[in-house]
C-alpha cells in the first residue's frame, strides 16, 4: 500500500487538484468556476504563493495553499494560510495534521517567524483542530475583506 506524501505542488498535480478543489467549492456550497479556469490558475500561480499537497497513488487528497506575508514580527516574513481541505473520504486520517505540520517546517526553513490565518467561528471542529496544533486564537484581530462594489468603488471604478 502506498503512503501519503506530502509535498510542494507539481504541474502533474494540477489535474487531480483541480478536482479536488472542485470538491472543495461543493462542500463550502460556494460557485466553482470550470476546470479549465482553476487549471489555468495553477498554471500561472502569483508569486509567493505556495500549495503544499497531500498526495497517495497519484491522487491528490488535500493540499493547503499560503502565501508569504512581510512585515512580521521582528520585521521578518511569515506565511498566511489561505486555504486548507482535505478530501471528504480521506478525513480523519491526521491529513489536516500532516499538512499542517509540513507548512510550519517550509515556514521554518524559509525564516519565517509565523503562520496566520483565519477561520469560521462557527466551526467548532475546525477551531478544536487548530487549538490541538497548539495555533492561539487572536481575538484583538478582526478581519476585513473588500470585495465586488466596494473593491471596485475604493478603485475608483
Amino acid at each position: 500500500m502506498s503512503e501519503t506524501v506530502i509535498r510542494l505542488l507539481q504541474p502533474a498535480d494540477h489535474q487531480p487538484l483541480a478536482a479536488l478543489m472542485v470538491e472543495m467549492q461543493g462542500h463550502y456550497a460556494v460557485p466553482c468556476p470550470p476546470v479549465a479556469e482553476i487549471l489555468a490558475g495553477l498554471a500561472d500561480l502569483p508569486a509567493g504563493v505556495d500549495i503544499l499537497v497531500a498526495v497517495k497513488a497519484e491522487a491528490v487528497l488535500g493540499f493547503a495553499s499560503a502565501c508569504n506575508l512581510y512585515p512580521g514580527p521582528g520585521l521578518k516574513s511569515g506565511f498566511f494560510l489561505k486555504e486548507i481541505y482535505v478530501a471528504d473520504a480521506a478525513r480523519g486520517a491526521g491529513l489536516g495534521r500532516k499538512l499542517m505540520t509540513a507548512l510550519a517546517e517550509l515556514a521554518l526553513e524559509r525564516g519565517h517567524r509565523r503562520i496566520d490565518w483565519t477561520a469560521d467561528a462557527d466551526d467548532a471542529a475546525l477551531l478544536r483542530f487548530y487549538d490541538g496544533l497548539g495555533a492561539a486564537a487572536s481575538p484583538k484581530k478582526v478581519f476585513y475583506r473588500l470585495t465586488g462594489d466596494a473593491l471596485a468603488d475604493l478603485a475608483g471604478r
